[in-house]
């Protein structure tokens, strides 16, 4: 399946705090990254490993390294609030940024800035957007990583649409989704309902 559902208690919880008005940024924004840590964890657990050994104070012992090369990719700007809880849980990951700026009146998403690492064929390659809504500015973020070679290509959101997820699902049917939720729908403003309200905006503390 194209979509994963996250369904951790732990997952669940934090989405629960989330979608709280009360929760104030600071509160928020840890939140975030806890959720996106497991999200992370979910969606990275057939990383390709090696076994090794390591010696412990008390002797050898067996184990497994990761030999899996991951890029992450925020999608400018609400994505920067997952960025370092993924880096927590894999800090020699690669990092690229793919800026989209959304037209508030027509919901459309125009790009205005891309940098990437190099040689990324090969790489598992995690997008990280918070709210898959429409799923227009998911599917052309998706399109710059194919574009620079990207082959394995895994999108985490806290919150998804329906109607992100089949816009997705019909233009990149191999991009496999990773979210707590998939919420009722959209409003007549493309926003997710009930959703959490604007994403960057509840993290950064802006209107």
């Amino acid at each position: 399946m194209a979509v994963h559902l996250v369904s951790h208690p732990l997952a669940q919880d934090a989405l629960a705090s989330l979608r709280d008005a009360r929760t104030a940024p600071g509160r928020f924004r840890r939140l975030a990254a806890r959720l996106s840590l497991l999200l992370a964890a979910e969606a990275l657990k057939d990383l390709p490993t090696e076994t090794t050994a390591v010696q412990t104070p008390l002797g050898p012992a067996d184990a497994r390294r990761v030999t899996g090369d991951v890029v992450v990719v925020p999608v400018l700007r609400a994505g920067l609030g997952m960025l370092e809880a993924v880096l927590e849980l894999i800090p020699w990951a690669r990092v690229g940024h793919i800026g989209l700026r959304r037209d508030e009146a027509t919901a459309i998403a125009s790009r205005y800035y891309t940098r990437l690492p190099s040689n990324i064929e090969s790489s598992y390659v995690l997008m990280v957007d918070p709210m898959l809504a429409t799923g227009g500015s998911a599917v052309d973020a998706i399109q710059v990583l194919a574009d620079a070679g990207a082959r394995d290509i895994r999108i985490l959101c806290i919150v998804a649409a329906p109607e992100g997820i089949a816009t997705v699902e019909a233009a990149h049917p191999d991009v496999r989704i990773y979210t707590p939720v998939i919420d009722k729908g959209l409003n007549e403003h493309k926003f997710i309902v009930p959703g959490l309200g604007d994403f960057g905006d509840r993290l950064y503390g802006t209107e």
